[in-house]
């Protein structure tokens, strides 16, 4: 994914100098910026980006308008950064066709994170699929194949092993599996999330009262180990 061409859009230029660094730090390679809707609308006509993160107050051509333009034309997705973070103004960016929202100050790891997620969901890759110490995870066909035995996996239980694949190896918090699943809006979700992280080490442990690849750090989270990973 770090091949993606990205379009940058703010009328400040130290913050789009800060995010062209985060990502060239992150190993993308074709970060492009513009200082203005008008000069955003002729980049994105030119170079024809595969992603474009776009601040909403800016002078003249906002970033709102700018969005309803590509809209009229393009599915391209667009990330808003706007230093309004209401929930109001999030829905409004969202019914006018954008595909995440990012308030101003944000940390770097939060965009790229974002920006990954975005561009996982919008150029799916082919053959995506997760090797585990037991089993086999198709992401595309939403299978487990552990030995001779196949299990289709729920659109949850799909949405939980692709927030983990993002971070194999590392622990990923019960909040942010709860997030992946319900949004914002996750708070108590978490006994439910128990029960699919059960299901889930039923089809892809050999023995699941005992997971080799699907590990609890008991009050912190849950981490997959990807096999031949150290």
């Amino acid at each position: 994914m770090n091949d993606k061409t990205i379009l940058v859009v703010d009328d400040d230029m130290d913050l789009l100098e800060m995010v062209e660094s985060i990502f060239e730090r992150a190993g993308f390679t074709n970060i492009l910026t513009a200082v203005s809707g008008r000069e955003a609308i002729k980049v994105w006509k030119d170079q024809q980006p595969d992603l474009i993160i776009l601040d909403i107050m800016m002078p003249g051509l906002d970033g709102l308008s700018i969005l309803k333009e590509i809209r009229e034309t393009s599915n391209i997705p667009v990330l808003l950064l706007t230093a309004r973070g209401e929930a109001e103004d999030r829905v409004t960016g969202f019914e006018s066709g954008a595909d995440d929202y990012l308030v101003k100050p944000f940390h770097p790891k939060e965009l790229l994170l974002r920006v990954k997620v975005i561009l996982n969901r919008a150029y799916p890759q082919k053959n995506r699929k997760i090797y585990l110490e037991s089993a086999v995870v198709d992401l595309e066909k939403a299978e487990v194949q552990r030995g001779s035995h196949q299990f289709p996996l729920t659109g949850k239980e799909l949405t939980l092993l692709e927030k983990l694949f993002e971070n194999a190896g590392r622990i990923v918090t019960t909040g942010s599996l709860c997030g992946a699943v319900c949004g914002e809006f996750w708070q108590g979700y978490e006994s439910t999330l128990s029960t699919h992280i059960r299901h889930l080490r039923e089809k892809i442990e050999d023995n699941p009262s005992k997971p080799v690849s699907l590990v609890t750090y008991k009050g912190v989270g849950y981490r997959l180990n990807i096999k031949g990973a150290k």
